[in-house]
Formats: C-alpha cells, sequence, structure tokens
C-alpha cells in the first residue's frame, strides 16, 4: 500500500490542487450558466415579507402570490435545471481526466518453495475530442435555445400567477360588496315589514301586505347568507393563490380609484401584433422550434466519425523476493471513430427529430391563434366591462330614485305593497349589478395586460406606485 502512495501521491496532489484553485475561484458554476436563468422573485427584491396583521393592497397579494405560489417557485427550478443541462453541454468542449490505481499481491508455492511478489499501477489518461461534424456545437445550441424556453416558460407563470391573483383578489373584494348590498336589501325588506305592520295595526293594509313583506325579508336575510358563503368561498381562493393558510383571515384594503394604464387605448390590431411580440409563451415556444432545429444536426453528426486526442502515463512498482523492479509508460496519439452500422439508430433519431420540429412549429402557430383570440376576446370583454359599469350607475342611480318614492308613496297610502317591494328587488340587483360591472372592469383590464404579455413586475412596481401616489391625495 505504501507504494501505491508512493506512485500516485503526486498524480492525486496535482488533482486536487486542481480542484482547490477551481474552488476558490468559485467554479461551483464554471461556465456561469446559473446567471443565464431568470432571477427569481426573491432574487429581485420582490419578497419583502409583508405581514398579514394589515389591510392588503392589490400590490401586496399579487406579491404574496409570486413569492409563495409553488407554481412560480417549479418554474424556476425548471429553468435551473435546463442551465445545468447548458454547462453539461459545454463541458463537452474540454477534456476528460481520469485517474486509475491498483494494488495486487500473489502468493505460489512450487515444489515446496514459497514465492510470492506485489504489484503497485498507478495510471493518468486524458482525451480531447477534436472534431465529430458539428455534434457538440449542436447540442450546445439545443441546450442553449432549451433554456431560453425555461426562462420565457417562468415569465408566462408569474404573468399567469399575476393575473390569478388579481382575479382572487377583485372576486374577493366584489363578494364582500354584494354582502354589503345585500345587508342593505335586508335592511330595507325590514324597513317595509315594519311599514306594513305599522298600516295594518292602523287598518290601512291587508293581511296579504304583511305576508308578502314578510316574505320579501325572508328572501333578502337568504339572499346575505348565500352572499357570505359566497365571499368566505373567494377568501378561501385568494388564500390558495398567495399560499397561506386557508383558515387565515384575510383584510383587503380598498382597491385603487385606477388601475395602472397597461395599454388599454390601442387598437385591437396593434394589440395583437404587441403580444406576438411580447408574450413569452410564445416566445418559448420559438426556442423550441430552434432547438428542434439543433436537435436534427446532432442526430445527424452522432452518425458521423470523430476525432480524439487521447493521452495516457502510467507508473507501476513490482516486489518480489529477488527484488524491486519500477516501470513507467506513456502514449499519445489521434484516435478515429467510424460508426459503420447502427441498426439505423441513426436514422431514425433524425426523422424522430425532424417530427418533434414539425410539431414543435404546429404548437407555436396553434399558440398565435390563440393568443390572437385571447387578445380580441380580453379587449372586447373590457370595452364591454367598461360600458356596463357606466350604464350599472345610471341604474343604481334611478333605481334607488324609484325605491324612495315607492316607500314614500306606500308610507303616505297611496301605493301599494307590490310597488314598493318590486322597487326593492329592483334596487338590490341594481346594486349587485354595479359591484359585479367595478370589479369585472378592473379585472378585464388586468386580463388584457395577461393576453398581451404585459403583466409582468413592472406592471406590479406600477400597482404599488399607483396605490401609493393614492393614499398620498
Amino acid at each position: 500500500m505504501n507504494d501505491l502512495r508512493y506512485i500516485l501521491m503526486p498524480l492525486l496532489c496535482s488533482t486536487l490542487l486542481f480542484s482547490w484553485q477551481a474552488a476558490a475561484a468559485g467554479l461551483d458554476d464554471p461556465f456561469a450558466t446559473g446567471a443565464m436563468v431568470t432571477p427569481s422573485p426573491a432574487e429581485r427584491d420582490i419578497c419583502s415579507g409583508i405581514g398579514m396583521d394589515r389591510p392588503l393592497t392589490l400590490a401586496d397579494v399579487v406579491e404574496k402570490a409570486l413569492c409563495n405560489n409553488p407554481q412560480t417557485r417549479a418554474s424556476w427550478a425548471t429553468a435551473r435545471i435546463q442551465a445545468a443541462r447548458l454547462g453539461s453541454s459545454k463541458s463537452s468542449y474540454l477534456p476528460t481526466l481520469s485517474l486509475q490505481g491498483s494494488v495486487s499481491h500473489d502468493t505460489s508455492k512450487t515444489a515446496g518453495i514459497n514465492s510470492s511478489s506485489k504489484q503497485t499501477q498507478g495510471s493518468l489518461s486524458a482525451s480531447y475530442l477534436l472534431f465529430d461534424f458539428g455534434g457538440r456545437h449542436a447540442n450546445l445550441e439545443n441546450a442553449e435555445e432549451l433554456l431560453i424556453a425555461a426562462n420565457a416558460s417562468d415569465d408566462a407563470t408569474v404573468q399567469s400567477v399575476f393575473l390569478s391573483a388579481v382575479q382572487a383578489y377583485y372576486n374577493l373584494l366584489s363578494a364582500q360588496a354584494i354582502v354589503d348590498a345585500d345587508r342593505i336589501a335586508e335592511d330595507s325588506a325590514r324597513e317595509s315589514l315594519a311599514a306594513a305592520d305599522a298600516k295594518y295595526a292602523a287598518g290601512a293594509a291587508t293581511p296579504a301586505d304583511r305576508l308578502q313583506a314578510k316574505t320579501a325579508l325572508s328572501q333578502a336575510t337568504l339572499n346575505r347568507i348565500r352572499s357570505e358563503g359566497d365571499a368566505r368561498n373567494a377568501q378561501g381562493s385568494l388564500a390558495n393563490v398567495m399560499g397561506v393558510a386557508l383558515n387565515r383571515p384575510l383584510q383587503l384594503a380598498p382597491a385603487p380609484a385606477m388601475p395602472p394604464d397597461l395599454v388599454a387605448e390601442k387598437d385591437i390590431g396593434r394589440l395583437i401584433t404587441l403580444a406576438r411580440e411580447r408574450r413569452p409563451d410564445l416566445q418559448a415556444a420559438d426556442a423550441q422550434i430552434k432547438a428542434g432545429q439543433a436537435s436534427i444536426d446532432a442526430a445527424r453528426a452522432s452518425g458521423m466519425p470523430q476525432l480524439s486526442l487521447d493521452a495516457t502515463a502510467a507508473a507501476g512498482r513490482t516486489s518480489t523476493a529477488l527484488g524491486r523492479s519500477n516501470s513507467r509508460s506513456g502514449s499519445i496519439g489521434l484516435t478515429v471513430t467510424v460508426p459503420l452500422f447502427s441498426g439505423f439508430d441513426t436514422t431514425y433519431q433524425v426523422h424522430a427529430a425532424e417530427a418533434q420540429l414539425e410539431n414543435s412549429i404546429a404548437s407555436r402557430d396553434q399558440l398565435a391563434n390563440q393568443i390572437a383570440l385571447q387578445v380580441w376576446q380580453s379587449y372586447q370583454t373590457m370595452l364591454t366591462n367598461s360600458q356596463a359599469l357606466r350604464t350599472a350607475d345610471d341604474l343604481v342611480a334611478s333605481a334607488e330614485a324609484s325605491e324612495k318614492v315607492s316607500l314614500g308613496r306606500y308610507k303616505a297610502g297611496v301605493g301599494n305593497i307590490l310597488d314598493l317591494l318590486t322597487a326593492q328587488s329592483a334596487l338590490a340587483s341594481a346594486r349587485q349589478q354595479q359591484v359585479t360591472a367595478r370589479y369585472n372592469w378592473n379585472t378585464s383590464r388586468f386580463a388584457l395586460a395577461q393576453s398581451i404579455g404585459l403583466l409582468d413586475l413592472t406592471a406590479l412596481r406600477a400597482t404599488r406606485e399607483t396605490e401609493q401616489n393614492g393614499k398620498g391625495q
């Protein structure tokens, strides 16, 4: 064993010295592929550790979702996996070194004479691929494009989680506002019942008036109970998107009067063109196509000859009863590897890569069509919600006036209970439609931004700035 250490120690020391130098230089990522990954929300200083003991703004909700939601963590980890694979592809341009050692002890007995020998050997081998008809380059290009696709997919996931948080935030605000509207309707129905009771006691109303008013109050109470259940469900959905406990109470700050201007005032043709330029999932699809083209080149190169430079240095020592002998050897030379027949594996690998490329192109084209349709629908939805919001405001104003007049007429004895209950029901419905229209309009603006590919961290900063400016006013 001492002889083996004597032979291998210089080689081992040189290998360890290289490793220590690499570690000292921070070469745990020698090709710096980690820097090519889109930074996570934490690395972008987005995650500020917002407390849950205060009302949360829209920006707070989105921040929590981006920092806590498993989808963003998973997509970022996928990008890091692809970055590591890129580093593996780059390593093919470097030589490979291997260190080997062995020790053996032989004993034999011939004609009553014992003999023994001890042999130690060590070798260092190096190999470097000089030329492979573009195989390494194709594999490297494939890995680079797949990393671009992974980064773009990560951006798409961020935008998807962003929109989910916005939708859950406005859904909860809408549900809470509907609860408030139903409570007002319940109070109005209770007031109508009190008026009917008073008129009945005075002999100015029939028992039917009291029963109809009581029925209306029961219906209003039932509506309020259902809306409270919807609000609890909406709170659970928001907590789930944010990645917090479902049973944790959430307090929401009022929504900003106006969301950030996310290209709402542009023509639809320009929006579709912008989406094709900015959508990260479409960028990922384009990168997949380029990766597929590189895969074809790599498959073809796998059936081509390779030229390598190989070198080996070996040393050994043999000890017997007669003495010791040392041996040293070394070799260097060029090796040409020519694949002659692989059972048509290369042919079918090329066919598979070509078919995969066709599939990637078709998927990209299908995605482009879907994006155009999504932008069109999001834009039309936003316009519709904008018009609905203005109409809902007018509807509430007229319904409030009608309910006030009907209640006054009924108390004065010149109106009937049916007119009053109808007016109150119309007012309750108008208030619900106003709430729905208001928050649908806010949500649709962000949905349009996401369909274009602009709902990123820049939009988050714009949202926070809008909220801060609103507080300062």
